[in-house]
C-alpha cells in the first residue's frame, strides 16, 4: 500500500492490515516527530519487498549501523479533525555509542555509552539517557564500566549554564529537573549539591550544599557548607545557616545567612578595610571604602586609611579602557600625618600627595594621531613619608618624572608632523623641579628641489635636501613648595627656535662617504635681560625687559667616513674559526662666526672696568657664540664578532659570537682656540655575554694635558710632566646580569617604574595592601602551570646589578661609587618559594635595602611575608587569604609600618 509522510500535527494514519506494516508506521511517526537526524534515516526496506517479522511486541533494538529511510508514501485519512499541538516544540537529535533502544510498551528510548541529546538550547551528554516520550521526561546517569566504577557522569547544559550531576531527570515540557549531586561552575564559584530541584530557566534550589573556590570540587581545601541554597544564575546566590569547612574540619566561622551577587559584568560594593597599629599613629583601619563599577569601559576605586592620632589618607583609583582605541590608569593619593600630640616639640603635621596617570593609545586606532601620558608628580618626600604606600623599595627613587604628548601627521607632499607636550622632572631630594609647558615642535619633511621623480638620488647635486624645524618652548624652574602657586609662572621662560638645515652627502674615490651642511637658526625671545651699573646702589643690577627680540645665526659642518673590513682566520678545525673587526673612522670638521653684534658692554664698578654680555643669555636657548668656532672632530668605532665551531655537531654553519658590540674612541681640536686645543679623548664600549644574559658597559676620559697644584689644566702635555701619555679623569663600569632556570623573561615591576623605581626586583618587589589577590612572585598558577620539583634542580631566578665609577680630575685617584645589588627567587618545592633582595655599597660600606619575601601557595589560598630588616624602611607584612576576588575579604592580615621621623 502506498504510504504518505505525515506532518508533525498530523490527524489520523491510516494503519491496515499487517503487523510489520503497522509497527513499521508507528516508528516511522515516532522518528518523524522526534526529528531523527537524515543520517539515521535510510533504506530497511529488504529486496524482497516484504518486511521480516518483529522477535518482540514491546521493543526493538536498532544496530547504530543499520540505517532508516522512510517512503513519504502513507496516505492522509479522508477523515479531517481538528490539529493537535506538537508536544514538542522543537526537534530532538541524539546518538549513542553502543546502541538505541526503542520500547513501544513503555514508550521510552535508552541510549547506552556516550549518550548524546540534544534540544533546542538544551545538551545532555552521559553514560545512559531515558527518554520517557509519554511523560515527556529525560532520565540521565553513569554506567559502569569493566571494573566495576561508575564512568560517564552527566553534563546538562541549558544555555551557559553547566551541570555535571551523578543523575538528573528532566521534564522537557515543564523545563523542571531533579538533579542528584550536581557540580556547576557560578562565576568564580564551584558548586556541589546533594539534590538540585530546577525550577524553570532562572531559578534553582540546592540541598545539602557546598560552594568553594577550590579547583577539585570532589576534594577541596575549602568550603562553605549550608543546607539551602536559591541560585539565579548570572545574578545572585542566597543562603541559609552557613559555616566555614577548612579541611574538613568545621570551623565556629558561620553567617545565619549570605548573599553572593553573581553577575558576569563588574558590580559596586564596599572593600573591607584592615586594622593594624603603629607606635605613632595609634590604631587604624587601612584600604577600606568604595567600588563604583561606573560602565563598562571605566570605573573607580576610593580608598582611606584612618589613624587614631588624627592622620588619614585618601586615594581614588581608575582604569578605563576602550577596545582597539585606548586604555590607561590614573591613581591620585592624599594623606595628612600626624606625629605625637599637640603641645609637645616633637608635634609635627603634613600634607603629602602624588599623582599618577597612565595613558596608551591603540597604534592601528589612528596611525596619523597619537596621544599618551605618562605622569608621576607630588610632594617630593611622599614615598619617604607615606604610612601607605605601594612599594617601600620607592622610598629609594630620587627622581620623579612625566610626560604628555599629542603628535599629529600631514600626509602631504612634504610630511609634516606636529607634536605638543608638557614634561616634568622632579629632584626628590633637593625639591627643584623643572617643566616645560608645554613644548610645540613642527618639521616639515625633507624636500629635494634636484632630485628626479623618479629614479635614485646619487650625486652631489640629486642629494641636496633641505627641511624646516620649529621648536617653541615655557620653561618653568620651580621648587616643591611654589609648586602650581603665582610664585612659580613668574620666573617663566619662552621662546621659539626656528632652524633650516641644508644637507647633501656622496661618494668620494669609491669608498668614502662624504656629508657636508648648512644650518640657519633663529630664536625668538619674549624677555631679555639689560645689565649696568647702578652707581646709587654701587653694584652691577640686571634687570627684565619684557618685549619680543630675535637673534640670527648660521653654521657649517662637513664630515668623511669609511668602513674597513678585517678577517683574522685560524682555520675551520678551530674552536675559534675567525675574528672579524670593523671599523667604521670618521673626520668632522665644523665651522661656526662670531655673532659680536649682539653682545654689549657695561661697567663692573666705578673705576671704568668693563665686560661684555648679551641680552640673550637667560634665554632658555642660550646666546649666539661672542667668538668663532672651529674645530675638527676625530671618531673611530669598533666591533669585535668571532665564528666558532658550534657545540652541536649536526649543524654545518658556524656559530656567531659577538665579542664587543661596541669599542668607540671620540675627540676634537679646536683650531680657533689659543691654547688647550686638544679635547679629552672619550673612550665607551660594551659586550654581551652568556647567550646576551650579561651586559657589560664600560666608559673613561683620557685628558692628555697636566694639570697644576690647583686642579687647573695647564699647556703642558702629561706625559711631559712625569705622567702617562693620557690621564684617566673619570671612568665607570655597570654590570647587569639576568637569568632562570627556566630561561623565559621575568615579569617587569610596572608600579615600580611608574613610581621612579626599577622594572625588576632589585629595590623589592610591589605589595598593594588594597587588593592581595596577587602574588609576590611570577605566579605560575594564574596561567595553570604549576612548577614542578626536581630531585636535583629547583625553579629559580637571579638578577644582579654591579656598579664601578671612578673620579680623578684633581688628582684624588678616588673610586667615588662601588655597589652591588642581588635580587633572587627560588622554587623550594612545587608550592613554596622564596626570594630577597638586597647590596651592598662598598664606599659607604653598609647594606643597602633589603627585603625578604616568602610565599605558601595553599592552592584556593596564599600565605606570604615579607620582611625588610634594616633602615628607617624596616617593617614586616604577613597575609593568608583567599585568592578568589569573590572572597577576596576573608583574610587575616598583620604588617609593621616603617617607624620613620617626618622632616
Amino acid at each position: 500500500m502506498a504510504l504518505q509522510k505525515p506532518s508533525h500535527n498530523f490527524t489520523k494514519i491510516a494503519l491496515k492490515p499487517l503487523r510489520t506494516n503497522l509497527f513499521h508506521i508507528v516508528l516511522s511517526v515516532f522518528f518523524l516527530t522526534v526529528g531523527l537526524p537524515k543520517s539515521y534515516c535510510q533504506d530497511l526496506k529488504p529486496k524482497g519487498g516484504n518486511f521480516p517479522a518483529v522477535k518482540s511486541k514491546d521493543s526493538l533494538i536498532i544496530n547504530p549501523n543499520d540505517t532508516v529511510k522512510l517512503n513519504d508514501t502513507i496516505r492522509k485519512d479522508t477523515l479531517k479533525k481538528p490539529s493537535k499541538k506538537a508536544f514538542l516544540e522543537g526537534l530532538v537529535t541524539y546518538n549513542a555509542l553502543d546502541y538505541r533502544k526503542i520500547d513501544q510498551k513503555k514508550k521510552q528510548v535508552t541510549l547506552y555509552n556516550k549518550a548524546e541529546l540534544f534540544y533546542q538550547d538544551i545538551e545532555l551528554k552521559a553514560g545512559i539517557i531515558i527518554l520517557d516520550y509519554e511523560k515527556q521526561e529525560v532520565y540521565a546517569g553513569r554506567i559502569k564500566d569493566s571494573t566495576g566504577k561508575f564512568t560517564q557522569r552527566p553534563v546538562f547544559k541549558q544555555g551557559s549554564n553547566v551541570v555535571e550531576p551523578d543523575s538528573i531527570r528532566f521534564n522537557y515540557k515543564t523545563q523542571k529537573a531533579l538533579i542528584w549531586n550536581s557540580r556547576s561552575d557560578q562565576g568564580e564559584f564551584r558548586v556541589l549539591a546533594e539534590k538540585t530541584k530546577k525550577e524553570n530557566d532562572s531559578v534553582y534550589f540546592l540541598q545539602g550544599a557546598k560552594f568553594t573556590t577550590s579547583k577539585d570540587i570532589d576534594n577541596p581545601e575549602y568550603y562553605f557548607y549550608t543546607n539551602k541554597i536559591k541560585l539565579v544564575p548570572k545574578k545572585k546566590v542566597v543562603t541559609g545557616l552557613t559555616h566555614m569547612v577548612i579541611a574538613d574540619v568545621p570551623t565556629p566561622i558561620a553567617v545565619p545567612f549570605a548573599f553572593f551577587p553573581m553577575t558576569e559584568e563588574s558590580s559596586s560594593g564596599i572593600i573591607v578595610p584592615t586594622f593594624q597599629d603603629t607606635r605613632r599613629q595609634g590604631y587604624s583601619l587601612q584600604n577600606g571604602g568604595y567600588y563604583l563599577a561606573l560602565s563598562d569601559y571605566y570605573d573607580l576605586a576610593i580608598l582611606g586609611d584612618y589613624y587614631t592620632n588624627g592622620s588619614y589618607a585618601l586615594r581614588f583609583q581608575s582604569s578605563y579602557a576602550v577596545k582597539y582605541k585606548f586604555n590607561g590608569n590614573f591613581n591620585i593619593r592624599f594623606e595628612n600625618l600626624i606625629q605625637s600630640e599637640r603641645g609637645f616639640p616633637d608635634y609635627t603635621k603634613s600634607n603629602i600627595y602624588n599623582i599618577q596617570w597612565s595613558h596608551s593609545q591603540d597604534a592601528k586606532s589612528n596611525p596619523s594621531s597619537r596621544f599618551s601620558a605618562s605622569v608621576n608628580l607630588g610632594s617630593s618626600r611622599f614615598f619617604q613619608q607615606s604610612l601607605n604606600q605601594i612599594n617601600v623599595g620607592s622610598t629609594l627613587n630620587n627622581n620623579l618624572s612625566s610626560s604628555i604628548s599629542y603628535a599629529k601627521t600631514f600626509n602631504s607632499v612634504p610630511q609634516v608632523n606636529l607634536s605638543l607636550s608638557a614634561t616634568h622632572n622632579q629632584n626628590t631630594r633637593t625639591q627643584e623641579i623643572n617643566m616645560t609647558l608645554p613644548t610645540l615642535q613642527a618639521s616639515v619633511d625633507r624636500i629635494f628641489p634636484f632630485a628626479p621623480k623618479n629614479g635614485v638620488k646619487k650625486g652631489f647635486l640629486r642629494n641636496i635636501n633641505f627641511q624646516y624645524n620649529l621648536r617653541g618652548e615655557n620653561r618653568i624652574t620651580t621648587t616643591d613648595s611654589l609648586f602650581f602657586k603665582s610664585e612659580m609662572f613668574r620666573d617663566a621662560q619662552s621662546g621659539f627656535q626656528h632652524s633650516i638645515p641644508l644637507s647633501t652627502n656622496f661618494k668620494v674615490f669609491r669608498h668614502f662617504s662624504v656629508s657636508t651642511s648648512a644650518n640657519y637658526n633663529e630664536v625668538w625671545y619674549f624677555k631679555t635681560i639689560n645689565r649696568n651699573f647702578d652707581t646709587d646702589l654701587n653694584q652691577v643690577v640686571t634687570r627684565d625687559v619684557n618685549g619680543f627680540d630675535a637673534f640670527r645665526t648660521y653654521s657649517f659642518s662637513t664630515s668623511v667616513g669609511t668602513t674597513i673590513y678585517g678577517t683574522f682566520n685560524f682555520g675551520e678545525t678551530k674552536k675559534i674559526q675567525a675574528i672579524r673587526h670593523v671599523m667604521r673612522p670618521s673626520i668632522s670638521h665644523s665651522y661656526t662666526p662670531s655673532f659680536e653684534q649682539y653682545y654689549d658692554t657695561y661697567a663692573l664698578d666705578a673705576s671704568g672696568r668693563t665686560a661684555q654680555y648679551s641680552r640673550f643669555e637667560t634665554g632658555i636657548f642660550g646666546a649666539p657664540n661672542s667668538s668663532y668656532a672651529n674645530s675638527i672632530g676625530f671618531n673611530l668605532s669598533n666591533t669585535f664578532e668571532a665564528k666558532m665551531t658550534d657545540k652541536d655537531s649536526t649543524k654545518t654553519e658556524p656559530k656567531k659570537v659577538m665579542l664587543l658590540n661596541q669599542l668607540n674612541f671620540s675627540t676634537s681640536y679646536n683650531m680657533a682656540a689659543d691654547s688647550l686645543r686638544w679635547a679629552p679623548m672619550r673612550m665607551s664600549g660594551g659586550t654581551t655575554l652568556f647567550d646576551n644574559k650579561m651586559n657589560v658597559n664600560f666608559a673613561a676620559t683620557l685628558d692628555p694635558y697636566a694639570i697644576n697644584a690647583a686642579g687647573r689644566r695647564i699647556e703642558k702635555w702629561n706625559i711631559d710632566n712625569g705622567g702617562s701619555l693620557f690621564r684617566m679623569t673619570s671612568a665607570n663600569m655597570t654590570v647587569n646580569y639576568s637569568l632562570s632556570s627556566s630561561g623565559k623573561e621575568k615579569k617587569k615591576n610596572t608600579q615600580g617604574a611608574r613610581n621612579g623605581g626599577r622594572e625588576d626586583d632589585l629595590f623589592g618587589t610591589n605589595t598593594d595592601f588594597s587588593d592581595r589577590r596577587e602574588s609576590q612572585f611570577d605566579a605560575s598558577e594564574e596561567s595553570g602551570e604549576v612548577s614542578q620539583f626536581y630531585n636535583a634542580e629547583l625553579p629559580w631566578d637571579l638578577t644582579f646589578a654591579y656598579s664601578l665609577t671612578y673620579g680623578n680630575n684633581s688628582r684624588e685617584k678616588k673610586i667615588t661609587g662601588n655597589s652591588v645589588m642581588i635580587s633572587g627567587n627560588v622554587d623550594l618545592t612545587p608550592r613554596w618559594k622564596m626570594g630577597v633582595s638586597t647590596g651592598y655599597d662598598f664606599v659607604q660600606q653598609g647594606v643597602t635595602f633589603t627585603q625578604f619575601r616568602f610565599e605558601r601557595d595553599l592552592l584556593s589560598w596564599r600565605i606570604d611575608f615579607n620582611w625588610s630588616p634594616y633602615g628607617e624602611n624596616a617593617f614586616w607584612g604577613f597575609f593568608i587569604g583567599i585568592k578568589s576576588s569573590v572572597l577576596s575579604d576573608i583574610k587575616w592580615e598583620k604588617r609593621s609600618l616603617p617607624d620613620r621621623q617626618l622632616r
